[in-house]
């Protein structure tokens, strides 16, 4: 298999949906769907009367026939629900999960990944975050089913990872240790899953995909290297400007003059550490660029992983009305992304376009009552009386107190799971009437987006990222040839 020199990020809750992989792979790049949440997008998109009869398409090649009629059943309404009415949520997940969400979390996650490969035989890598834990299993069996070509993963350090996918592919049980807040040394709380629990007759053969890590530092990258359960086959090595999660800076947190964290010399990264592990490498984080392209290939990368210029083309989730928002704002150069310290539950900084009738900008927003209803990014953790619970720092803070909780975690948290389902026009409209604030998030490198806008038109593609990042390179790109 040849490398691939571009990797089309994993963004957001499906802006890096099935139909942004599929344009970038049929131009012989590496298309990536985020594997965030697929469990509600799917069954959002279902209540939304899967209009263009996608979702149900791909179903119908889901291996076992009964799964899907119950998961219909449950979600599917056809011409969709009417726009005050409240989505139906999934259960949340947890060490013991219901087999309903097990059965839609896998389906899901093969129904992203069987669309951006169908009709194509381009490259198709599904993105995880390794802090959200507890639907990773089902979630990766369900895109190995579709045939996935390779599994990224950031936000964690995902040493288990290899040897899950080399169990996963045979159909064997698995298991994953639990990150659970308060555990002592001799706890050992696991996640398990057994393929045939779901698919209890038909187990078709399954191919192992790549695995890339994507790190922010040399140190992290020796160590999956050397002490991964399995094979490491390369990673993305993405720096503070990118979007999205971003890793704390090494050492004490300091924030400068608008209150962003300030990063330093500690967390500049040693490019030639990892061409002395001899793996693959890509370098994100604000390589939007052809000149930054070359850079790249010229400090021994593979390639880079490019993000925020993905976002807002024509093939992404992201709802047309912010990115004409954003375009508006770029073109007279007030665009605005600020890298917020507190904003993510995970506790990691998060990078927020500040935009108007998003959450950032909105007083209704931060008026609505705290909740936390899908659950994605909460913390597990330890009850006096030894069993797990879970939290999250954007819940009531009266229930984060009861829960153990920091009053400190609580302030300045955003919802950002709704936020996000908000940003690809899957809102929840709550009991209340409140309909949820999307949040956007991009990278640094965001005024970008204004190289793509040619004259009187407000868009591009996915291939006319593509042509502009490789059209200096003195080789022709796979599919572009």
């Amino acid at each position: 298999m040849i490398e691939p020199v571009i990797i089309q990020g994993g963004m957001g809750v499906a802006v890096s949906n099935w139909k942004l992989a599929k344009a970038v792979a049929q131009t012989g790049q590496l298309g990536v769907v985020s594997g965030t949440a697929l469990d509600n997008v799917m069954s959002r998109r279902l209540q939304a009367g899967d209009l263009d009869g996608s979702v149900r398409r791909a179903l119908e090649h889901f291996p076992d026939p009964s799964i899907v009629g119950r998961i219909l059943d449950r979600y599917y309404i056809p011409g969709g629900k009417a726009s005050q009415i409240p989505f139906k949520n999934p259960p949340m997940f947890s060490l013991n999960p219901p087999r309903e969400l097990l059965e839609l979390t896998v389906a899901a996650n093969f129904v992203e990944v069987f669309l951006a490969k169908e009709g194509n035989d381009g490259l198709v890598g599904i993105n995880y975050l390794e802090k959200i834990q507890l639907p990773t299993l089902p979630s990766f069996y369900g895109a190995l089913l579709a045939g996935v070509d390779y599994v990224l993963m950031g936000a964690g350090i995902p040493r288990a990872i290899p040897s899950v996918l080399d169990h996963l592919v045979l159909h064997q049980k698995v298991s994953l240790k639990l990150n659970v807040h308060g555990a002592a040394p001799e706890d050992d709380f696991q996640m398990t899953f057994n393929p045939r629990d779901i698919l209890e007759k038909t187990l078709p053969p399954l191919r192992r995909p790549k695995f890339i890590a994507i790190v922010s530092s040399e140190v992290l990258a020796i160590t999956l290297a050397r002490k991964s359960a399995g094979h490491v086959d390369g990673f993305v090595i993405e720096g503070p400007t990118a979007g999205g999660h971003n890793a704390p800076p090494r050492g004490p947190l300091h924030v400068n003059e608008k209150g962003e964290p300030v990063y330093g010399p500690k967390d500049k990264v040693d490019t030639a550490a990892f061409r002395k592990l001899g793996l693959p490498f890509w370098l994100a984080g604000s390589y939007a660029d052809p000149n930054k392209l070359k850079e790249a290939l010229a400090e021994g990368a593979t390639g880079i992983q490019v993000g925020t210029v993905f976002a807002y083309c024509e093939e992404s989730g992201l709802m047309d009305r912010i990115k004409r928002r954003v375009f508006a704002k770029a073109l007279r150069g007030r665009e605005e992304v600020f890298t917020d310290p507190v904003a993510s539950p995970t506790g990691f900084p998060f990078k927020v376009v500040r935009l108007e009738g998003t959450q950032s900008e909105s007083q209704e927003y931060k008026d609505r009552p705290r909740l936390c209803d899908l659950g994605y990014l909460r913390t597990a953790f330890k009850r006096k009386g030894g069993s797990v619970g879970y939290r999250c720092p954007g819940e009531p803070v009266e229930s984060y107190l009861q829960k153990e909780g920091k009053l400190e975690d609580t302030i300045g948290r955003k919802c950002v799971c709704n936020g996000l389902m908000a940003s690809i026009k899957l809102a929840q409209a709550q009991k209340n009437g409140y309909l949820e604030k999307p949040l956007v998030t991009s990278g640094d490198d965001l005024a970008r987006i204004v190289s793509f806008l040619k004259g009187s038109k407000l868009s591009y593609s996915a291939a006319d990222v593509i042509n502009y990042l490789l059209n200096t390179l003195s080789f022709p790109a796979p599919g572009l040839a």
